[in-house]
């Protein structure tokens, strides 16, 4: 798919970006490239392929899911100016 002037203008527009006029054909090249590349791509045949989380086929290393630390939210709470029912109560800053 070879894009022209105007695409890469558009795109350059959605990307909030400025090019050169000098360069937009340069631009227009190397998208069309890479454009090409992912045609290629799609045309590989993937099926029974399963998909994978990681190139090496790694486990992730989990701890175990307990509870570490004891619950002190009164505590931390004793000194705040309001509470109610366990949460922090704070003015109203948008109306």
């Amino acid at each position: 798919m070879a894009l022209g002037r105007d695409e890469v203008l558009t795109i350059a527009h959605l990307a909030r970006i400025s090019i050169d006029d000098r360069d937009i054909d340069g631009y227009a090249r190397n998208l069309s490239e890479i454009l090409s590349f992912v045609e290629q791509m799609n045309a590989v045949d993937t099926d029974g392929v399963e998909p994978m989380a990681h190139p090496l086929d790694a486990v992730q290393r989990l701890r175990a899911d307990e509870v570490t630390e004891p619950d002190r939210r009164e505590h931390y709470q004793q000194s705040a100016p309001a509470v109610e029912a366990g949460l922090y109560l704070v003015p109203r800053v948008v109306e």
